[in-house]
């Protein structure tokens, strides 16, 4: 077809083809806009689906993922502490295979950052001495409390730590982020949609392709980070 007859497919002055075209558009775009916005209803939380760009969570939340979040207060489950349960007081509650709650933070309460989507392991009070409190396998060396980042924990808040990480986010070297603040939680992770968050993640990447320029097609990635785009 020369670009002339495509042209007039469509109405070579902007006439009935045209129009359709522009209404399929625009039902197309208000109809994902009302899906948001019932999706938003639920959850409580905006935008309310992430996708995950990173392994940490792997096996039960995947690279690629969609994953809907809703807010922590709307639906807790027993024995929540600030709308979460963890993992320690969770035994029968089960989310994503696993006890406790997956919850999405902003880590170390930085809203510019993307956010992080790992387990909650416990909650500590402020200058608690949590060292007999943690997994002896998540805490790498430390002998005691002492040699324990943020032990005793510098404010109340969330122990977290990825499915898929050996270490809790607040320990070693450069921890992931300070013990979870609960104004610093977003939500929690409510089910997933497997492959979806890779139209997300695509987009994301152009956006990025048309900022900067790619200095290695092999950058590694870093599994201790579970992180979420919005």
């Amino acid at each position: 077809m020369s670009s002339d007859e495509g042209l007039s497919a469509i109405g070579d002055d902007g006439g009935p083809g045209a129009l359709v075209y522009v209404k399929d558009v625009v039902g197309s775009a208000g109809a994902v806009l009302l899906v948001g916005l019932l999706l938003f209803s639920v959850s409580g939380v905006w935008p309310p689906l992430v996708a995950i760009e990173s392994p940490s969570m792997d096996p039960h939340i995947q690279k690629g993922d969609l994953v809907f979040v809703m807010e922590e207060e709307r639906f807790a489950g027993p024995n929540a502490t600030h709308g979460v349960v963890t993992y320690q007081r969770g035994e029968s509650y089960v989310r994503f295979e696993r006890p406790g709650d997956v919850i999405v933070y902003a880590p170390n309460g930085d809203t510019r950052t993307t956010p992080i989507i790992h387990r909650a392991m416990f909650y500590v009070e402020g200058g608690e001495n949590w060292y007999d409190r943690a997994d002896p396998a998540a805490i790498g060396a430390a002998d005691d409390c002492a040699e324990l980042t943020h032990c005793p924990a510098p404010h109340a808040g969330f122990i977290t730590k990825g499915d898929n990480n050996a270490r809790y986010d607040q320990v070693g070297m450069s921890p992931i982020s300070e013990p979870v603040e609960a104004s610093w939680v977003v939500g929690t992770a409510e089910w997933r949609v497997p492959l979806l968050g890779e139209i997300r993640l695509g987009w994301n990447r152009a956006a990025a392709l048309g900022e900067k320029p790619v200095t290695s097609a092999s950058d590694p990635v870093r599994p201790q980070n579970g992180t979420a785009a919005a």
